[in-house]
């Protein structure tokens, strides 16, 4: 089992540097960059049934300027127009006071090491929409010591993305990524093979030296004499990722006995100024003792987490309330160090889950809020089990297919489950990013993933959303050492970027009425009382690791129905005086009876009996999932039909007017991937079990299916085919009838 301990390897950004028995060694190891070829050919797969197509990799960027090149919707340089600030609850820039949403990805690839490849590489994201980048990976060494090779590689990542309009988040901790040595200064009572959990957040000698990592990223000249400090291309800092007070990694047994008994000591500390004495705390307490108590010590034990979350006793009130203040005053205390500092971008505490998100879920959001917006990470997949298979994809492993389009559950058969990382809600009017997501490989719905976050994302007016994970530049299937869950670079994700991106960016899409406005006071959360708007714990196969068995993230009990997500939009104000819930008639938009759920927009239907969203805006039309299920789907200006049960089929606006008049749209296809060679057997119901995981290049399902356009003039309306690098093809013909090619992902449409 010591492999299954590697982690997330290979850029989570990366979490593996290496391994050795027993003990899992996570760091900085992000994929490799064989080439910056990032064009397409078409050709015929070789698949015994004929219903695939190759999509393999040439040299080269997209043709400028085509219809799948977005590169005109950054800023020529980032930060032109200043740094990045927090405003009326959206990032806006600082000089200008533009709203700008962020269509990220988790990267770039470390072996994109020159200052020329971090350009090329650069130019590619930028015209496939990226604006953003989030370099997540340690600056320190094994010992715990600053990089300074890291540092220079932040910088260079920094300044390559900047020259094509990229914004850089920093994300340089995470506890897995450290596991101190015995006689550490610094964070004693480490014997190099536990990793750090919750240290930060109360030892006082971690948070000194963490602060040092900060100040050689951003302090140290580079090579131009230049600061990042002082580069208003530096979006956001983020204090630390993944890591809570409120999660199930915080108990005695991962920590080591000396920060364990650390905490123990504050916590009494903490009761005798909150009751005068350990002895009065006790007595508020009904007498009732632990044996971890030890008063004449001045230490108090601490109770799990989900005795505190269920059965929420005085003691249990009490020491939430102390692990609450505990967080929230390190967020705070560290947010303004680094504004003392000089840093004026934008920071975020952290991006985490709880043991229960419906009673720690709002207490754990609250200590986010003094920082400048609110962050999470998400993930949704599938059964997938074997060997490793929380970072890897390998032979003999079982997995299952799931449609987020059905809100199908994690395991075959199971109910439906309505939670999704898509699922937003806006945290006292501060700005939200989901800054980990991705469908998880395998999983042959894993098209589904951009055109849903695009659509949902701008319904719920989130901020940014970062894809994970970039951990190559070209379209391999393996892009590393190892088949990996979180390929971005695949004709379904990547692939349709082009639409996507510009779905989400330029907001084509409306946000959705207000449906939920909760106010939620101070004494009631620390009285655990928790949100009727839990937020669903969408946990990665790693760190579902570290949640004990049978504990699901979201405690039964009063919940607004979750369907709201796919409706409108939530909002939850935290530590107000006095709690409140306000939920709108929902009956117009969701029909449990009939499976169905629509915005308030009307630009969104989803059909989840049948897995079918229809997407219905001025500038951008389409359906999504199952088009089988139906004849045809009439939309306001189109009528779209295929007999695939899983094809993606979406027209955009180019110029800024309705589809109804549009003088240029791009009209994109999309089914489902694999490698070369994949085989799987049947390993009982809904199970698959992996025979061979394949080779280059990706295979793709030929596309089968017509579009037409319902205008007066779709007649002098010309249907250009693109190649998979966006190069005019001869003219197919005209609007009034789209009869879709097996294998051209994108068309431009004009006169």
């Amino acid at each position: 089992m010591a492999e299954r301990l590697i982690g997330r390897a290979n850029l989570r950004m990366s979490r593996v540097r290496g391994w050795q028995p027993g003990r899992r060694v996570v760091s900085m190891m992000w994929g490799a960059v064989l080439g910056l070829g990032l064009g397409f050919s078409n050709s015929v797969a070789d698949g015994s049934d004929g219903a695939w197509f190759s999509f393999a990799p040439g040299p080269g960027p997209l043709v400028a300027g085509s219809a799948i090149d977005l590169r005109a919707l950054n800023e020529r340089i980032a930060g032109e127009h200043g740094f990045i600030q927090s405003r009326n609850g959206h990032f806006v820039r600082s000089a200008d006071g533009r709203t700008v949403r962020f269509w990220a990805v988790n990267g770039p690839p470390d072996s994109a090491r020159t200052p020329d490849e971090l350009s090329r590489l650069a130019h590619r994201l930028a015209q496939s929409g990226v604006n953003l980048v989030r370099a997540h990976g340690a600056v320190f060494d094994k010992q715990g010591e600053t990089n300074p090779e890291r540092v220079r590689r932040l910088q260079a990542i920094v300044t390559a993305m900047k020259g094509e309009g990229i914004y850089t988040h920093l994300s340089i901790y995470f506890p897995l990524w450290l596991d101190p040595q015995p006689d550490t200064p610094w964070l004693s009572g480490y014997n190099g093979h536990q990793h750090a959990f919750a240290s930060l957040m109360f030892d006082r000698g971690f948070q000194e030296h963490y602060r040092g990592w900060w100040k050689a990223v951003l302090l140290t000249p580079g090579p131009d004499g230049k600061r990042l400090i002082d580069d208003p291309a530096l979006f956001g800092l983020e204090v630390q990722n993944e890591d809570s007070l409120f999660f199930w990694t915080f108990n005695a047994k991962s920590l080591p006995p000396s920060q364990w008994a650390l905490v123990e000591s504050r916590f009494a500390d903490w009761l005798m100024k909150r009751h005068g004495s350990l002895d009065q705390a006790l007595t508020a307490w009904g007498g009732t003792r632990l044996s971890e108590d030890h008063p004449e010590s001045r230490r108090m034990g601490i109770r799990p987490l989900w005795n505190i979350a269920h059965e929420k006793t005085a003691r249990d009130r009490d020491t939430a309330a102390f692990l609450f203040e505990i967080q929230e005053s390190f967020y705070r205390e560290t947010i303004a160090w680094l504004r003392g500092l000089g840093f004026k971008g934008v920071i975020t505490a952290s991006n985490w889950n709880t043991a229960d998100n419906q009673v720690l879920g709002p207490l754990e959001r609250w200590s986010y809020a003094s920082g400048d917006f609110i962050d999470r990470h998400g993930y949704f997949g599938g059964v997938h089990t074997g060997e490793a298979s929380e970072w890897s994809i390998r032979v003999g492993q079982q997995y299952s297919d799931r449609s987020a389009l059905r809100f199908e559950g994690s395991k075959p058969g199971g109910a439906r489950s309505y939670g999704h990382p898509a699922a937003d809600v806006n945290y006292n009017g501060l700005p939200t990013m989901l800054s980990e997501t991705t469908w998880n490989r395998p999983n042959r719905y894993r098209g589904e993933a951009p055109l849903f976050f695009a659509a949902y994302g701008a319904l719920q007016d989130s901020d940014a959303i970062v894809h994970f994970a970039l951990d190559g530049a070209e379209w391999s299937v393996k892009p590393g050492y190892f088949m990996q869950p979180w390929t971005l670079l695949a004709p379904t994700q990547f692939g349709q970027f082009p639409a996507a991106a510009r779905v989400y960016r330029e907001g084509l899409i409306q946000p959705g009425d207000v449906l939920a406005d909760v106010s939620l006071s101070r004494e009631d959360l620390l009285q655990l009382k928790g949100t009727p708007l839990p937020l669903d714990a969408a946990f990665d196969e790693l760190r579902l690791k570290d949640v004990p068995s049978g504990e699901g993230a979201t405690a039964a009990g009063l919940q607004v129905d979750p369907l709201i997500h796919f409706a409108g939009r939530t909002r939850s104000q935290l530590g107000t005086t006095a709690s409140r819930t306000l939920v709108q008639p929902l009956g117009p938009w969701i029909d449990r009876a009939r499976k169905r759920v629509q915005s308030t927009t009307g630009e969104l239907r989803l059909d989840y009996e049948s897995g079918l969203l229809e997407v219905r805006a001025p500038q951008t039309q389409g359906a999504l999932g199952n088009l089988a299920a139906r004849p045809s789907v009439e939309l306001p200006d189109v009528v779209v039909s295929s007999p695939l049960d899983l094809i993606q089929i979406v027209i955009v606006s180019l110029d800024g007017q309705p589809i109804a008049r549009s003088s240029r749209m791009l009209l994109q296809v999309m089914t489902e991937e694999r490698p070369t060679g994949w085989r799987t057997t049947n390993a009982g119901p809904g199970l698959h079990r992996i025979e061979s995981i394949g080779t280059d290049p990706w295979q793709v399902r030929e596309f089968r299916g017509s579009v037409a356009f319902r205008r007066p003039d779709a007649g002098a309306l010309r249907v250009i085919p693109l190649d998979f690098k966006g190069a005019p093809q001869p003219v197919m013909g005209d609007a009034r009838r789209i009869e879709l090619q097996s294998s051209t992902l994108y068309y431009e449409i004009r006169p």
